[in-house]
């Protein structure tokens, strides 16, 4: 079953809707981040992507591994398990700023969304090298799903 298109103006509004219903007092259903502290991670995947040197990329070894190995597990349609291990730079500690994190990640997913998935096509990633519009497609949308689920939206 294909996963929703998130270069798609319709899709893009439903994610956004779900977001709204987010507010500083939802709670988890499994895993140990606060809302905030979600909407952060998930600012990680687009700062990976337009804010190019935020993080360092990964070594040589790294990246083999994470091409051979966790690129077929992030990009395919298959849904992450709660409590899915993550990388370092996902991590989020400490408080952060509800409406400031909640605002960045709308703009992400619109800017995505009016990029297209032309622009995406082939577009290299942080970690995994070069992908198609349906890999980046299946990464953004899984992952914003996954975690609106985990926040019950």
């Amino acid at each position: 079953m294909a996963l929703p298109n998130v270069f798609d103006s319709a899709v893009t509004q439903s994610i956004i809707n779900r977001i709204n219903l987010l507010t500083p007092e939802t709670k988890p259903l499994w895993g140990k981040m606060s809302v905030d502290q979600m909407l952060a991670h998930l600012n990680v995947t687009y700062e990976l992507v337009y804010e190019e040197g935020k993080y360092p990329k990964p070594n040589f070894f790294m990246y083999w591994i994470m091409k051979l190995f966790v690129k077929k597990y992030v990009v395919s349609e298959t849904p992450y398990q709660a409590n899915s291990q993550t990388a370092p730079y996902f991590i989020i500690e400490g408080n952060k700023n509800f409406d400031e994190e909640k605002n960045r990640l709308i703009e992400f997913i619109q800017k995505t969304q009016q990029l297209g998935s032309d622009y995406f096509q082939w577009k290299k990633s942080h970690s995994f090298g070069e992908l198609t519009s349906w890999e980046w497609n299946n990464m953004f949308y899984k992952h914003l799903d996954h975690h609106l689920k985990q926040f019950d939206v």
